[in-house]
This record gives structure tokens, C-alpha cells and sequence, in this order.
């Protein structure tokens, strides 16, 4: 399930600095940006420290194999250019696809595809697909689907890493 690929994206230095023309585009046009308001699962993830947001909304319905898909999905950011374009190539990446193909969408795969993201931006490709998990786990907790072992484990790291960014903000740690 979520295999960690290592497609590391080469950052090339381009007008707007250390951000690729393609994680401009992004966040200047971003797909799918908005809410949808009869969602099947709607999940918030963030940073208490960066303050960074993302919201994923989901519509999910059967395919002719009777597989769960993402019908349509929609994204909130609140946060900077690299949240904003994360949240954009997440819904690209995973609307038409079963939540089985949705689960092995990695952070590797959202900062490939928007051509790298400074060092220091690289857990906003992370919030993206902490999101998208988050949303399908959801979905599987309304609907009374059996949750699969490896993301029950994930869905347990979002709620310690939220956890521990907080404890690590109240020590004045700095932690982003």
C-alpha cells in the first residue's frame, strides 16, 4: 500500500526563485480548489506551528467493477504557495482513481509532479497526502468498511504528528 518511491524532483532554479513554473501554476490556477457540500468525507489536516491547512473533500461512488472511486474531489489551503499547489496536484493525482490506487499516492509522487519544492516546503506534499488519507479513512469509518492495517497505522502517525507539533510549540521548539 503506499510504497515510498524515490522519484527525487531535481529543483530548477526559475523565475519565481527557489518555486518550478509548474508549482506556480498551481498555485496561481489551482484545480479543483473549493468545497463540495454533499461530500462523503471531508478531512482536515495542519501544522499548529507553520499554521498550514488543507482540507480535502471527497465524493466517492462504485465503479463498473463495484470498487470504490473518487468521483470528484475538492481542496481547501490555508497556507503558503507550496500548500496551495500540493492541494492542487493532490486532486489532479487522485480524482478517477479506486481508493486502493488513491492510497499509494505518496508525497514522493505530489513533489515529482509539481517539479521538486525547496527543502523547507517539502512537508506541504506530505500535508497533501496526509489529507487524502486522512478523507479516505473516513470514508471507510462512516460507511462501517473494514479500515486496511496500513492505514489505520498512517491515520495513527497524523494524529501523533499532530500531537507532537504542538508539544513541540509549546516548548517553543522550532519545528518548521
Amino acid at each position: 500500500m503506499m510504497p515510498e518511491e524515490k522519484t527525487k524532483a531535481k529543483i530548477k532554479k526559475s523565475r519565481y526563485g527557489p518555486y518550478t513554473e509548474e508549482v506556480i501554476k498551481h498555485f496561481r490556477n489551482p484545480n479543483n480548489m473549493g468545497e463540495i457540500e454533499d461530500a462523503d468525507s471531508v478531512a482536515k489536516v495542519g501544522s499548529p506551528i507553520c499554521g498550514d491547512e488543507l482540507w480535502v473533500y471527497l465524493k466517492i461512488d462504485k465503479n463498473e467493477n463495484n470498487e470504490f472511486y473518487i468521483k470528484d474531489i475538492k481542496f481547501q489551503s490555508f497556507g503558503c504557495a507550496a500548500a496551495v499547489a500540493t492541494g492542487s496536484m493532490i486532486t489532479e493525482l487522485a480524482k478517477g482513481k479506486t481508493l486502493k490506487e488513491a492510497l499509494k499516492i505518496t508525497r514522493h509522487n505530489v513533489n515529482g509532479a509539481l517539479g521538486g519544492l525547496p527543502k523547507i516546503k517539502v512537508h506541504c506534499s506530505l500535508l497533501s497526502t496526509d489529507a487524502l488519507y486522512e478523507a479516505i479513512y473516513k470514508f471507510y469509518k462512516k460507511q462501517g468498511i473494514e479500515i486496511p492495517p496500513e492505514l489505520e497505522e498512517i491515520h495513527k502517525k497524523i494524529e501523533k504528528g499532530t500531537a507532537i507539533a504542538r508539544i513541540k510549540q509549546e516548548s517553543g521548539e522550532d519545528y518548521c
